[in-house]
């Protein structure tokens, strides 16, 4: 298709969606706020069902190593502070002199300049805006400075000023905080994932691209914590190639995909984590069961100053569209164990878990040796305060403290005499030891999703619309006709009608106009499948079901429809 078909491909998705109730841009009737859409009717069931096949493939199929939690989207200062998100969540900002219009740099220059910039320094950002003589384009007016834009909601948590929170921007430090809560709730089983599929909020400066990028959307994370010298995969489940852009082949200017089975990019270092590599194959499954055919997706690894601050490498699922060429999906961040510790560091918390050894080691290990009774009469009540403190600290820092000279030495805040701590080695057998896990993990945004649905069904056949939604994601599952408006015919449409919805399906009625029409407004919204009562009911009890691709149409029973849209629909 021509870059001009393509496009009005898209405005008729967009169309359709305002027209039949998928998604339209939120507070209409007030102009409308950028970035900001609501679902309709049948997108917030195509939203769902998309969640539930996401949760399909990340939990379910994987409940003994998943687990799926829920935490607030309000989150505390402290907590994005530890992250790193309140100094490094920014995109970069500039302003129009003369208008005030802002815009994101990096975009307007992309756009009018034709330079990818991602990723580029704020310096870097301002030199080409120079060099190529760039202005505001709605009134030709000089542009500021650039300078970083923080893109957290903020807000505050009760009635005090103080207390700063932010609307979270991922739900990963949700997961991050309550990791060892989890941990206990599963009797400590390691490796272990945890999921949470919710919403964000991210105050994008200029958002475009319409359901692309949003200022508040689903996201759908897992946190895989895991020893990456530990167990492997569960490679019998999830295997095979991923079409892969690596950094390497970005440097030299390629734009080609490779073609690699997971396990040899593994092993060739291409892929630097197993577990990224493990999800990657899980999202690649997940994302072709919405309807992206395997050749119109690839995995893109960011280039180092691309990435985010916490990953040590990151692959973005890219997929086609018809208007905007290749969109991210997913992104698939390697993310060490950078969280954790930072939240060890912030909190004073252990976030560490046992990694048990093959057999017992001998080593030789420094202790921290306090005399009891000596502080016992020294510290009286506080001792119990003061014996947890030493506990807290790194034995490397009491070294530094014992380096000072003078009898007293000042420990976590008390004053005792320097005789009354000391640090001897000796000999333990040793089982394992404690480590900080790593994180491989795998996040998807449901609203691009929709839209991503939207554009692979859509499909025009003798001038009408039919959205060949695959049949796990169809808003409607089932329609329900009379083949004419007869009482008697009618009457049994709504018994049929009534009697699915009651077995769990999403069905449609409709009794109104010609049976041609109600067929093409079904197929317009995806209905997979069509049951239509008619005269020959009344004799025998059967009815048609028509499939929305084929056309084609069987006779069934009525006490065997049920079953037989089961077994159509892959309704287990």
């Amino acid at each position: 298709m021509s870059e001009r078909e393509l496009a009005d491909k898209y405005e008729k998705i967009v169309d359709l969606a305002k027209r039949r109730g998928f998604f339209w841009s939120s507070y209409e009737i007030y102009g409308g706020v950028a970035g900001l859409y609501d679902l309709g009717p049948l997108g917030a069931l195509l939203k769902a069902n998309i969640v539930n096949l996401w949760r399909e493939y990340f939990v379910l199929r994987h409940q003994d190593l998943v687990v799926e939690i829920e935490t607030p989207i309000i989150t505390p200062e402290i907590v994005l502070k530890a992250s790193g998100h309140l100094d490094h969540f920014t995109d970069p900002i500039t302003e129009c002199v003369k208008c005030g219009r802002k815009y994101r740099a990096d975009h307007l220059i992309e756009e009018f300049a034709k330079i990818k910039v991602e990723g580029l320094s704020i310096k870097e950002l301002n030199n080409i805006i120079k060099e190529k003589g760039l202005r505001c384009p709605v009134c030709n007016g000089e542009l500021s400075d650039v300078r970083e834009f923080n893109l957290l909601f903020k807000t505050t948590i009760g009635p005090y000023s103080s207390d700063v929170g932010y609307l979270r921007p991922e739900a990963a430090q949700g997961i991050f905080v309550a990791f060892k809560r989890v941990l206990v709730a599963v009797r400590e089983r390691f490796p272990i994932g945890i999921a949470q599929a919710g919403k964000v909020g991210r105050n994008e400066i200029s958002p475009r691209q319409g359901m692309v990028r949003l200022r508040e959307f689903t996201i759908m994370e897992v946190e895989f914590f895991h020893d990456p010298e530990g167990e492997e995969p569960p490679w019998e489940r999830f295997s095979g190639k991923l079409r892969l852009l690596t950094a390497e082949q970005r440097k030299k200017g390629e734009d080609k995909p490779i073609e690699i089975d997971v396990i040899e990019a593994i092993k060739e270092g291409i892929i630097k984590n197993k577990w990224l590599g493990y999800w990657m194959c899980v999202a690649r499954d997940f994302v072709k069961e919405i309807g992206i055919d395997y050749n119109e997706m690839f995995f893109e690894e960011k280039l180092p100053h691309e990435r985010a601050h916490y990953s040590a490498q990151t692959f973005d699922q890219l997929v086609r569209v018809s208007r905007w060429g290749w969109i991210e999906v997913s992104g698939h961040a390697y993310r060490t164990d950078y969280d954790l510790r930072k939240h060890m560091e912030f909190s004073g918390q252990d976030m560490t878990v046992f990694k048990s050894f093959k057999e017992p080691k001998l080593v030789e290990v420094e202790k921290i040796v306090i005399d009891k009774a000596l502080l016992g009469k020294i510290l009286g009540s506080a001792m119990t305060s003061f014996q947890e403190a030493i506990n807290r600290l790194d034995i490397t820092e009491v070294k530094k403290i014992l380096a000072n000279p003078g009898n007293i030495i000042n420990i976590a805040g008390y004053e005792i005499p320097r005789e009354a701590i000391k640090i001897v080695k000796e000999t333990q057998k040793v089982t394992g030891t404690r480590m900080i896990p790593h994180v491989a993990e795998p996040s998807f945004g449901a609203e691009r999703l929709v839209l991503v649905a939207l554009d692979k069904a859509y499909s025009e056949e003798d001038g009408r619309v039919v959205l060949r939604f695959p049949r796990k994601i169809a808003p409607i599952k089932v329609a329900v006709f009379p083949l004419l408006e007869k009482d008697e015919l009618v009457e049994v449409a709504r018994k049929i009608y009534t009697e699915l919805m009651m077995a769990g399906f999403t069905v449609l009625y409709d009794e109104s106009g010609s049976i041609g029409r109600r067929y093409a407004r079904a197929d317009e919204i995806g209905v997979p499948l069509a049951v239509t009562v008619d005269f020959q009911t009344l004799a025998d009890g059967t009815v048609t079901i028509r499939d929305r691709d084929t056309k084609q149409q069987i006779r069934v029973h009525t006490r065997e429809l049920k079953n037989m849209l089961r077994e159509a629909l892959g309704i287990i």
